[in-house]
């Protein structure tokens, strides 16, 4: 054996070109037999095969989401029988209509008192009106849908609704969840609807082509959606409509979607529709969209779609297109070093970047932060990189609550939110990111009593530390803002020594959201706080409210205190 390696050796010395190719050939060989392993090693995935939650992380479920028109715009095939068939859906449960057929209709009347009890605990968020026939040649409700073939709850598609502004919320198949603004086809009978929820048994999600109706009592009118625009209410016809809205068109076959198109197209963000008038414009002091009249005054049917109202030439209906409105989207740093520094202060999860949005678009100009978050910097907030004390930026960003801290600011925004909300807003950033969500695991895990122990009175201290040390405070709260964004944001860019233009904050309006808001689709279907966790809290508001009043503030708002 040792001769034959000595004589290989004196072989390759001799000719080390043929052992490098001998070599090459054989890390060729080897890279090919691995590429074919892979290619071979995974079975192909039909989409009769594929399961709906293919592809997903633990805990999260997949949720299709679907923009429906009014005209439904071939999302799904018809089969004769005018089923809905999705490849990635058919897998591993049955069609629909064989669930149907399997499940015992005998048994609708208990199943019906089953879920009453399901029904009346969600009477003070929606009120359940019944069942009704729905189909693909002609949708029921006309809006969003949604689908979670593991999940669907009666919750989450009212959630999911009520979160865009729809009226209404209907839930069929057991797992399909459709909103809408009309209910726009006939009653069918209450045993048609027995489908259980695929993520609560003990409550129905509507039938075979029968959805389960529900009315949205909390839904934000101001945010109604139809299709692409947004609902924005009906309004007065403005006293000089040409300069108002210089912009329209008559057209005798009208409709929401031809007025929004015809405005999207000549670039207005506002359409406004006046009978068979298409007026286009901006929101301006001629035109403020603040003074809303009561819906039925715009209740004429639109002479191209009999389910649409299309206003009268005394009251129009306005919708915001998706034309971005630029009148508030420049920014820049200050032209010159800011003579004070102003602290833009609030508990974490208060919604003090959705402020500095705000506070950006309302002024022009860029807001600091005490900190640097890489992730605010790419979302355009290119204040986040410099040194709070640089005196570029309109105001700096700031958690801190130490005596030293709040002394380094010559005046400050206190931002002040319900600490129920504000610490699920802070557990969600801290585990899934400025729009993510915390996992069902963190919720439910040592994590979530840990951080209500620890950052609860931190929510208070933070308040009265800055009510204390703060120089020249201007308190805001959260729901204020949300409710009464114009003169909110009038307050605080007075505060930031900048003249308030009244058109630039009518556009800020119309952009308030921007990129920085939490969708619907995961909130929590429960109430994570336990009776201590309640208590201890409610302590805490007590205190920062009697803090508040002994400086000639007003209090808290009454929704601050446990439901």
């Amino acid at each position: 054996m040792a001769k034959l390696l000595v004589k290989l050796q004196r072989y390759f010395r001799r000719k080390p070109v043929r052992f490098f190719t001998l070599l090459a050939l054989y890390l060729a060989a080897g890279s090919l037999v691995f590429l074919h392993s892979g290619f071979t090693g995974e079975p192909t995935v039909t989409g009769n095969q594929r399961s709906p939650g293919a592809g997903e992380g633990p805990g999260l479920p997949y949720l299709g989401v679907m923009q429906l028109s009014r005209g439904f715009k071939a999302v799904a095939t018809i089969s004769e029988g005018g089923r809905r068939h999705r490849a990635r859906f058919k897998s591993t449960s049955k069609e629909p209509a064989e669930r149907g057929k399997a499940g015992d209709y005998s048994s609708a009347r208990s199943r019906t008192l089953r879920t009453r009890s399901g029904r009346e605990k969600e009477e003070d968020r929606a009120r359940y009106i019944g069942c009704y026939v729905d189909n693909t040649r002609r949708r029921t409700l006309r809006g969003v849908s949604f689908f979670d073939y593991k999940k669907m709850t009666v919750f989450r598609c009212q959630d999911n609704c009520a979160e865009r502004g729809y009226l209404y919320a209907g839930l069929e198949f057991g797992a399909e969840c459709y909103c809408g603004h009309k209910i726009q086809a006939p009653n069918a009978s209450e045993s048609e609807c027995n489908m259980e929820c695929k993520g609560e048994r003990s409550n129905t999600c509507g039938g075979v082509n029968r959805l389960s109706i529900y009315r949205l009592e909390l839904a934000q009118e101001s945010a109604r959606r139809y299709g692409s625009a947004i609902f924005r209410g009906c309004f007065r016809r403005p006293d000089n409509i040409s300069i108002a809205l210089p912009v329209s068109q008559l057209m005798l076959n009208m409709s929401v979607d031809k007025c929004v198109d015809f405005c999207t197209e000549k670039e207005y963000p506002l359409s406004a529709l006046a009978g068979t008038t298409c007026h286009c414009g901006f929101p301006t002091t001629l035109f403020t969209l603040h003074e809303r009249e009561d819906e039925q005054l715009c209740a004429q049917k639109c002479p191209g779609e009999e389910f649409e109202s299309c206003g009268t030439a005394e009251y129009l209906l306005v919708y915001q297109t998706q034309v971005q409105d630029n009148r508030c989207m420049d920014r820049r740093f200050l032209p010159s070093r800011a003579k004070q520094l102003v602290a833009l202060a609030s508990f974490p999860g208060a919604g003090n970047t959705w402020a500095r949005h705000l506070i950006e678009l309302a002024t022009g100009f860029y807001t600091g932060s005490y900190y640097f978050d890489g992730s605010l910097y790419n979302k355009g907030f290119k204040g986040e990189r410099d040194h709070w004390r640089s005196g570029r930026t309109i105001c700096i960003k700031t958690h801190e609550s130490g005596q030293k801290e709040i002394e380094s600011f010559d005046s400050a925004i206190l931002l002040i939110r319900n600490p129920y909300k504000a610490l699920m807003a802070e557990f969600n950033r801290k585990y899934g990111g400025h729009i993510g969500f915390a996992a069902h695991a963190h919720w439910k895990g040592k994590e979530w009593p840990e951080f209500v122990a620890n950052y609860a009175p931190w929510w208070a201290t933070h308040t009265l530390d800055w009510l204390r040390y703060g120089k020249k405070v201007l308190v805001v709260h959260f729901e204020d803002l949300k409710r009464d964004l114009f003169v909110q944001l009038q307050r605080m860019v007075g505060l930031l020594g900048i003249t308030a233009c009244e058109d630039r904050l009518l556009c800020v309006e119309g952009q308030k959201d921007g990129n920085f808001k939490r969708s619907g689709l995961r909130k929590l279907e429960y109430d994570p706080y336990t009776p201590e966790m309640r208590k201890m809290i409610s302590s805490y508001i007590k205190t920062v409210d009697t803090a508040l009043k002994l400086r000639n503030l007003s209090g808290v708002p009454d929704d601050y205190y446990p439901r």
